[in-house]
């Protein structure tokens, strides 16, 4: 059953939305992305999807539209060929490398893979999509590595990316995405990426989720993928009050394949969810996903992953783990793991594990000198290590490391 809040906190979230004013290529998806959260209200934990997690925070905050600031923040060292750069919410094309392409350029297909009546946070982005990119990538090309980065400087602002990734046929492309703001401003960042990937393309999608600690960030991925086609995801969960981050993927063509990886890494009094929905919906196609959770003080961690195999994907194979490590008595980790199977040539799998960090291996480390905190972080390293070595390009994997340092270094 799809629960709403009470229509108050409805009619309250799209009263933001009447006064905007749209780009012409967003009237269409902000109509479909209005008309299904007036219809469906919005979600609250009685809805089945979000049991473990209450947007209540997210719906009763007041933010404002981003307002085009000039802001010129201090930039990191860029990774890869090119960068596109937001700044507290708008695309500035004075700091991007890359030259940005018009949202407008695909109307046509904006909003295609995505069902805004079954999916709130794909709804609430269409309600006030307004910026966005398109990255598209033409049939045999190597686009090597791209950068996308988006910071927030101040200001309790919302916004809502739309972001359009399209590779022809044999295309490969490497996607860094790198979300950061302030401490201590509770803006919302809620992006959502439409993905197609033609015959034998290749994505690999890193994403470091690194926003401000009473940020909210709720995102969505929507990926289509081709006959041959690969789709890589590695999200490292690792700011916000609130972040959440559904992955929605499509084995369309026959001998594709899709790897959801990631790392979850919570403070005390945060929430981070993964939630993934993948549909096998043709034969001989391969999927893996691995997610690790670290937790430490009350907070709460969260993984949903379900895997949909339909009767024509015969040949399937998958594999889903989900591992959570505790670092207090006070976190809290759910985990739901599923499989629906209509196919009866399949080898699929799943399971989770809850644990603490082993007190033998603690002591073994302490005994030749290594302080606890040392020791400590060692260990929980060692946890993260599987997840992220499954990320190719070294300078995500460097772009991971320092945000995984970044965060023990500060909440140690």
């Amino acid at each position: 059953m799809n629960a709403i809040t009470p229509i108050n906190n409805a009619a309250n979230f799209l009263r933001r939305a009447e006064g905007l004013s749209a780009p012409g290529w967003a009237v269409a998806l902000r109509a479909a992305g209005r008309d299904a959260l007036a219809a469906r209200g919005m979600p609250t934990r009685r809805a089945e999807a979000f049991k473990y997690t209450d947007l209540a925070p997210v719906l009763n905050a007041t933010f404002v539209a981003p307002t085009g600031s000039r802001n010129v923040p201090p930039m990191p060292a860029q990774r890869g060929r090119a960068r596109l750069v937001f700044v507290d919410g708008v695309l500035r094309g004075d700091l991007s490398t890359l030259p940005p392409r018009p949202l407008s350029d695909m109307a046509a297909v904006l909003g295609a893979l995505t069902t805004p009546d079954t999916q709130p946070i794909t709804a609430m982005n269409a309600s006030f999509a307004e910026d966005g990119l398109v990255l598209e990538i033409p049939a045999g090309e190597d686009a090597g590595l791209v950068e996308l980065l988006s910071i927030v400087t101040d200001g309790a602002i919302a916004f809502h990316p739309r972001h359009i990734i399209r590779l022809g046929a044999g295309a490969k492309l490497t996607l860094l995405e790198t979300a950061q703001g302030a401490d201590g401003v509770a803006y919302l960042h809620n992006p959502v990426f439409e993905v197609s990937l033609a015959e034998g393309a290749t994505l690999a999608h890193v994403r470091v989720q690194a926003e401000g600690r009473a940020a909210f960030h709720l995102s969505s991925v929507h990926a289509a993928i081709g006959a041959g086609a690969t789709y890589d995801n590695f999200t490292l969960n690792a700011g916000g009050r609130i972040a959440r981050n559904e992955i929605h993927a499509a084995l369309n063509g026959a001998q594709g394949a899709c790897h959801m990886n990631g790392a979850q890494l919570g403070f005390d009094g945060q929430v981070v969810d993964t939630t993934t929905v993948l549909h096998h919906a043709a034969p001989d196609c391969a999927s893996r996903q691995t997610y690790k959770t670290v937790l430490k003080g009350r907070a709460r961690g969260v993984f949903q992953g379900k895997i949909f195999v339909a009767q024509v994907a015969q040949r399937t194979d998958g594999y889903q783990m989900n591992q959570a490590l505790l670092l207090s008595e006070d976190a809290e980790m759910d985990s739901k793991p599923q499989l629906e199977i209509y196919a009866d040539d399949v080898k699929c799998s799943h399971g989770a594990t809850v644990g603490a960090l082993d007190a033998e291996q603690l002591f073994y480390l302490r005994a030749r000198g290594i302080p606890a905190d040392e020791a400590r972080a060692m260990l929980v390293e060692a946890f993260l290590t599987e997840a992220v070595d499954g990320v190719a390009n070294e300078e995500c994997r460097a772009a991971l490391d320092e945000a995984v340092r970044g965060w023990w270094a500060r909440e140690a």
